[in-house]
């Protein structure tokens, strides 16, 4: 079976977390990384303040639906550590979203090991983050709106690997 990382970076949304968790306990994803400031659920050794992690928890668990406790998910303040760890275990690096030179997620046939980047909604991931990637991977839009929300698109994308 393919091994499948996801990697989220700097969301802001609490729900969207807690999609990416069901999303990722649903499809067997190896592990997750939520690096930058994206929310994480409570840990052990947590910095934040209690109240804080507590509340960011109650939020997630609407969505995560108990899959904040069964994926494998680790938190990094910084994106380029994990993107290179994950590229010397041999995992090919994948972002999901729109730019020059994409190539459409349909047409891509993934490798045996596959981590996948997603990032903020309205700015998409920083052209730094860009760089360290493998390639670029773009779900293609066929209305009016110019993309699906993270959550929405991860999932699409993930489905995709795990099943082709």
């Amino acid at each position: 079976m393919r091994q499948l990382v996801l990697i989220a970076h700097n969301l802001r949304s609490v729900h969207n977390v807690g999609s990416l968790l069901r999303t990722a306990d649903g499809l067997g994803l190896d592990r997750v990384y939520l690096t930058g400031y994206t929310p994480y659920p409570p840990a052990d050794g947590d910095k934040r303040l209690p109240h804080l992690a507590r509340k960011i928890d109650k939020q997630m668990a609407k969505t995560a639906l108990g899959a904040e406790k069964s994926v494998d998910w680790r938190q990094a303040d910084d994106i380029e550590p994990i993107i290179l760890e994950l590229k010397a275990e041999g995992y090919t690096v994948a972002a999901l979203e729109q730019a020059a030179g994409s190539t459409k997620l349909a047409e891509y046939q993934a490798p045996d090991k596959l981590a996948l980047v997603v990032g903020r909604e309205v700015e998409g991931l920083e052209s730094e983050v860009l760089m360290l990637c493998d390639l670029v991977l773009e779900i293609p839009m066929l209305g009016q709106k110019e993309s699906f929300n993270v959550a929405q698109a991860a999932a699409m994308a993930l489905h995709h690997f795990r099943f082709t």
